[in-house]
């Protein structure tokens, strides 16, 4: 049998477990937002607790907070930091009040443990109180997007470095099919010669701007509007705290915050996650891009183009024998799908602030850390388990360039684009017969011939 303790607010009174963590306003979140079964992203609580702590070694640095309070809240975060109470932070990941639910979430969960470990049971506030002593100088407001920031700028660093070392695999898969010459195709047609190495070139210096526009984004979230309190003047917190907690935040977390000179802005505006999540969304495309090519390139692998061969991963039917499917890259166009969904919702949020304060930042946290961690993971996946793998198909790339009238573009600078043409209609369709038809009409000198029918032609392909 569960026993109960009683905590008080200004609505009234509810009976919480005895040995909870979590208190009254937890308790009221988990009432009034029953939708779904996603809590708060954890990166983003964990980085409320650096807050908190920074907040308190700050408040206790100017005589704002005894040394024994002090103490036991750093003991509390550090560990929440270590992994340990994980099932104490239960508040849904969509609510009202702009993350205000979490934030006492948070306070309540350090306030307990703060009371266990100076000789207290959990709800006995008089002695340690969650927003006189763990929230203080401190506001949902300037908490939760520090903490957004400080959260995402850890998932970018992940990321960008996922990104690079794709960059440098799909670098190694364009050194190794350098001299694999195939046909290239525009708008799904044949088109002109190409290496299999230059298409996996392209792919790399696509994914290298993306890893350079992340890694950038880093600077626009270091700024944080920690000391602004409620709508970023400073209410309640002296600006000698909002200078020491960002300096001390800084050193907890080994990212070079800088504390706001306009926290009013930052406290009101969330254009910031909309541009991160835009550049997210245009690696989203690319690898949509490089993904779809690979499905395109890998197809068959008889009965389509069967350029290389990706890794057979698992069985691709329940009813084919012997079916495989490319699914890693069918992953990942899944996954920039949903990225790409999250930037509308990212950029509906946070044009829908108004005044002093965005109601919608839990929407905006939830899915840009969705989009960072899916990315991050998505990334690895593609590269591991399928760039890394995958083979080229030399001979289907040759019978493919071989079968097309790749070659007539290459006689336009010496017969012009109109005899090139009639060589196409002479040729009755059989791209066989384009050096007997060539040789027939004498249009060129032998050295010539020989030149564009091994595909000499052109910068930047096989001599």
């Amino acid at each position: 049998m569960t026993d109960y303790r009683q905590e008080t607010d200004s609505i009234g009174t509810l009976s919480i477990p005895e040995h909870a963590l979590y208190g009254i306003q937890t308790a009221r979140s988990i009432e009034n937002f029953q939708v779904g079964n996603r809590n708060v992203n954890s990166d983003l609580i964990l980085a409320i607790v650096q807050v908190k702590k920074a907040a308190a070694m700050a408040n206790s640095s100017l005589s704002l907070l005894s040394k024994e309070k002090t103490n036991a809240i750093i003991s509390a975060c550090n560990e929440i930091l270590e992994g340990r109470h994980s099932d104490a932070f239960i508040t849904n990941a969509l609510q009202g009040g702009a993350g205000t639910s979490t934030n006492m979430n948070v306070n309540e969960v350090i306030a307990n443990l703060a009371l266990l470990s100076l000789g207290h049971k959990p709800g006995e506030y008089e002695f340690l109180h969650p927003l006189d002593d763990v929230n203080k100088s401190q506001s949902t407001n300037d908490v939760y997007p520090t903490a957004l920031r400080i959260s995402a700028i850890q998932q970018i660093r992940k990321l960008a470095n996922e990104c690079a070392l794709l960059q440098d695999s799909l670098q190694k898969k364009e050194q190794e099919f350098s001299s694999v010459l195939k046909l290239g195709r525009t708008e799904m047609m044949d088109a002109l010669p190409i290496t299999l190495g230059q298409e996996f070139g392209a792919y790399a210096q696509a994914i290298a701007r993306d890893r350079w526009r992340i890694y950038k984004t880093e600077e626009r979230l270091r700024m944080i509007n920690l000391g602004g309190t409620a709508i970023g003047t400073g209410c309640n917190a002296s600006v000698r705290y909002s200078f020491a907690v960002t300096e001390i935040l800084r050193d907890l977390t080994g990212i070079g915050l800088a504390r706001s000179e306009y926290p009013v802005d930052l406290t009101q505006n969330a254009d910031v996650f909309v541009e991160v999540s835009g550049l997210l969304k245009a690696l989203a495309a690319n690898l949509m891009k490089i993904s779809g090519d690979l499905r395109l390139l890998s197809s068959g692998p008889n009965g389509g183009f069967g350029e290389i061969r990706l890794k057979a991963l698992q069985a691709g039917s329940t009813i084919m024998p012997g079916k495989v499917n490319p699914v890693i890259p069918e992953m990942m166009t899944q996954i920039a799908i949903k990225v790409m969904a999250n930037d509308t919702a990212i950029s509906m949020a946070a044009g829908m602030g108004n005044l002093e304060l965005n109601a919608f930042l839990p929407l905006i946290a939830d899915t840009l850390l969705e989009s960072l961690s899916l990315l991050a993971d998505g990334v690895k996946c593609f590269r591991t388990k399928c760039i890394d793998s995958l083979e080229a198909h030399p001979d289907n790339c040759m019978k493919h360039l071989k079968s097309s009238f790749a070659l007539v573009t290459g006689l336009t600078p010496y017969i012009g684009y109109e005899k090139a043409c009639q060589i196409i209609v002479e040729c009755e369709n059989d791209s066989a017969k384009i050096e007997e038809v060539i040789k027939k009409q004498g249009l060129l000198d032998q050295e010539t011939l020989q030149k564009i029918l091994n595909y000499q032609w052109a910068d930047g392909y096989i001599r």
